[in-house]
């Protein structure tokens, strides 16, 4: 980012993942202990080190939205978020955000510091957080997914792509309109590689801003390390570093307000290409 204020045409923000679950796809049971607890110091110093490298927006998360990913329950999903949460809001400045679908956990994570809710889902599994978002004037990340992690994968189909997320995208955000939350509040992803074939994820990715034109809202794009890369480069998810670079660099040529990333010091370079080549074509009138 540039200074801007976040998710604003005037910079590109950089959302830094810090997963404290068992079974992320990435890094799952990084910070988890045997038994299930979450080890809070080793994650805040993870979070910390983000933020050292650049980041502008922590992104934690208490349940896995893997493919394949069973649900858990909001208790466990509170108790391995929110301890995370806490600490970092004491530790650090940085805007935190509590990437979940269910409204309770939503409200226990604002409470402990996050001003960002993250709901991958559109507001489909629990209507209710959009009016805990509302009520806390906090930040709201629509989502685009349909169905249920654990089986977004089984058969996707889209007839068109691009206009099926934009539609169901600005449908999600009059849903949270509706509900109270300002439009300037609003944020809205994709969902690469969430119920997406891997030609449907790159169609979106290469139209990014086309889809901000049709919503008309900012655009968060999160690629890194996702199976469409892995697809395209034979690499499993520990070294898909250089092809989420390559993917956020892209993303935000075409038109992306914000990219989340596992590798924030790497981001931040191929974003600041991105950005640079995305002026110089405005500026050539294109």
């Amino acid at each position: 980012m540039t200074g801007a204020p976040l998710f604003s045409r005037g910079g590109v923000t950089i959302v830094g993942v810090l997963n404290v679950t068992p079974d992320s796809f990435s890094d799952g049971g990084r910070f988890v202990r045997a038994g299930g607890a979450v080890d809070r110091d080793a994650a805040v110093a993870a979070g910390l080190a983000l933020v050292a490298a650049g980041a502008d927006v922590l992104d934690v998360g208490g349940e896995s939205t893997r493919p394949g990913a069973r649900e858990v329950g909001a208790d466990e999903e509170i108790a391995r978020a929110i301890p995370v949460l806490e600490a970092l809001a004491k530790a650090s400045r940085i805007p935190l955000a509590i990437d979940t679908r269910k409204a309770g956990v939503a409200e226990a994570a604002l409470a402990a510091g996050a001003s960002i809710v993250n709901d991958v889902s559109g507001l489909r599994f629990d209507p209710a957080l959009a009016a805990v978002a509302a009520r806390a004037g906090a930040r709201l990340v629509l989502g685009h997914l349909r169905g249920e992690p654990a089986t977004m994968q089984d058969d996707p189909r889209f007839e068109d792509v691009l206009a099926e997320v934009a539609q169901e995208l600005a449908a999600s955000a009059e849903r949270a309109q509706a509900a109270g939350v300002a439009r300037e509040r609003l944020v809205v992803d994709p969902g690469i590689g969430f119920g997406k074939r891997l030609e449907d994820n790159l169609v979106l990715l290469a139209n990014v801003g086309e889809l901000r034109r049709r919503v008309g809202l900012p655009v968060l794009v999160g690629a890194s390390r996702k199976s469409f890369l892995g697809r395209l480069t034979g690499e499993p998810p520990g070294r898909r570093d250089a092809a989420s670079h390559a993917a956020a660099a892209v993303a935000v040529f075409a038109g992306a307000d914000a990219v989340l990333v596992h590798d924030v010091a790497g981001a931040r370079a191929a974003v600041a290409v991105g950005f640079a080549l995305r002026g110089a074509r405005r500026e050539a009138g294109e």
